[in-house]
């Protein structure tokens, strides 16, 4: 049997080790926190439960897939629950109006409204996302793009003028040529954000994401996500992987190549750094009664394998974990995109809040003032543009009968400078960085403002933040990025590292940094290309 560890237990670490295990390795996962999910955290207090990461559940038939790979389904393992309206959005120049929801199926109306004559131009752009959603999942979202050839099928050929131009053109730019509501626009636009990017720099090519929530629609899981990091973390267990929390990976153990691999690999040796071979990996176990050279409570524990799975940040570990010679050298990174990070606000509310849905969208009118200080690393304005989730209003049981939850995102510059967040509960009160808090406090009362909730601050008993700070200690993220590399141009599809690691036999990566992207969809199909390469057992 193939040795093999994964390191990282987010949702591509999860799903890697269970293929690769149903595919007949002894793998061994390692996570360095006490629970599973990585970015998908979970957090509880006084009867308020809160998922702390991802929360819109999309391309629902890319999850089943893998599901159905590790002998199960989607419908079998989770409650899932459609959500009607999709999303509710507050406009800063229209707050004297209702807020405008959005119910997956009935874009067209909704727009035909806001600007009558549009829901053709919303026709014809749905359309258009469906196709590239399509062309994309037959193409390009489960390929390494280590065969080139598999490009030169007749129907890439057929699209390819269409497809370089929707690569070569804003998100901004072409919602901009199409409709001139400033709010159909943001509508069309925010997508981008869950890519890690702003409408001006993520290419046109992502306008498939209007379909994925405004045609194929919005759902939830009961018990949010970490109810699919439950579900899927028993298929894994059921599939033999070894799991190992609190186990914090100190190093990759590499030897060098020998002289037969190292001319097949010279180009990439050029290129980077020395070629080698991985061998196993070094972990720090944490852990009551555990004593090792570390001290009481810790032990340096080594792992052989003939394959490593990198299910965590890759400059994380090209930076920090491979041994010198191999180490990427950190002025690779200086022209990278970090995407943003966030300032993240869990709330329990006493009393109900009928002012807010499931999903809700706070947007101010000045997107490049907005998009241009998470940018350049500004502070926020005083009114940013928010999301704010109450799973309360579809899953009861995330809070006390009678009181909601609610959870604030707030995007913000991955300046992990910023600080780390902190608790305040009836037992507890630990305060976070002032800068946190002080954004948490502006969108608490931003949210009371726009949503007319004028006694918001006063009715919270439970409060939790997190900072860029967190991103980078609690997941080793790059400059606390709160999702990942940005999906900008030179960061999407074969831009975009690869799963196989150029120079280093038996070294593969999975998860946001890399093919094909951000999101727990794209992590789920980064398992199954990292798969197929580990099959080939050879680098691309």
């Amino acid at each position: 049997m193939t040795r093999t560890v994964v390191i990282g237990g987010g949702f591509a670490g999860l799903a890697t080790a269970g293929l690769l295990a149903r595919d007949g390795h002894e793998v061994t996962l390692l996570e360095q926190q006490d629970t599973l999910g990585g970015r998908s955290g979970r957090w509880s207090a006084e009867g308020f439960t809160f998922d702390t990461g991802p929360s819109w559940y999309l391309m629902p038939e890319v999850i089943d897939r893998w599901f159905r790979l590790m002998g199960s389904s989607a419908d079998e393992q989770l409650d899932l629950r459609r959500l009607s309206p999709g999303y509710r959005t507050f406009f800063e120049e229209h707050l004297y109006e209702p807020p405008t929801d959005v119910v997956s199926g009935e874009a067209e109306e909704l727009f035909e409204r806001l600007d009558p004559g549009s829901s053709h131009a919303l026709r014809e752009y749905l359309d258009s996302g469906a196709e590239v959603y399509e062309l994309a999942k037959e193409h390009f979202l489960y390929t390494d793009f280590a065969h080139p050839a598999d490009l030169l099928r007749p129907e890439v050929l057929k699209n390819l003028p269409r497809l370089a131009g929707l690569l070569s053109t804003s998100m901004k730019r072409y919602v901009a040529s199409r409709f001139r509501d400033p709010r159909e626009r943001q509508i069309l636009g925010y997508p981008a954000v869950f890519l890690g990017a702003s409408p001006d720099t993520a290419p046109a090519m992502y306008h498939l994401m209007s379909h994925l929530d405004l045609t194929d629609g919005v759902q939830y899981p009961v018990g949010g996500f970490a109810a699919l990091v439950d579900a899927m973390t028993g298929l894994v267990r059921e599939a033999g992987v070894q799991v190992v929390t609190g186990a914090t990976v100190t190093g990759l153990r590499v030897d060098p190549a020998p002289a037969s691999l190292r001319s097949r690999l010279s180009a990439a040796r050029a290129r980077r750094r020395s070629a080698g071979s991985v061998t196993g990996i070094t972990y720090r176990a944490a852990g009551a009664g555990v004593v090792g050279p570390g001290g009481k409570g810790t032990a340096e524990v080594t792992v052989p394998a003939d394959v490593v799975i990198g299910a965590t940040d890759l400059h994380h570990l090209q930076t920090q974990l491979l041994p010198d010679p191999f180490r990427a050298p950190e002025s690779r990174w200086n022209h990278r995109d970090p995407g943003p990070s966030g300032v993240l606000v869990c709330l329990g509310v006493r009393g109900r809040l009928p002012q807010l849905v499931h999903h809700n969208l706070l947007f101010t009118a000045d997107w490049d003032d907005n998009f241009g200080r998470i940018a350049d690393g500004s502070p926020l304005a005083q009114e940013t543009s928010i999301y704010v989730s109450k799973t309360s209003a579809t899953d009861p049981g995330t809070a006390p009968a009678g009181d909601e939850n609610l959870f604030i995102l707030v995007p913000s510059p991955a300046v992990p400078e910023w600080g780390r967040g902190g608790v305040s509960t009836p037992e507890v009160r630990e305060p976070g960085s002032p800068r946190v808090e002080q954004v948490a406090d502006a969108a608490i009362a931003q949210l009371a403002r726009w949503a007319r909730i004028p006694d918001l601050a006063e009715r919270i008993v439970v409060r939790r933040t997190y900072g860029p700070g967190d991103f980078a200690a609690d997941v080793n993220a790059w400059r606390g990025s709160m999702l990942g590399p940005g999906h900008t141009l030179r960061q999407s599809a074969v831009f975009r590292p690869g799963v196989s690691d150029p120079g280093i036999e038996g070294l593969f990566y999975a998860g946001s940094s890399v093919r094909p992207g951000i999101g727990v969809p794209m992590c789920l199909i980064s398992s199954e290309v990292v798969r197929d390469a580990v099959r080939g057992r050879g680098p691309n």
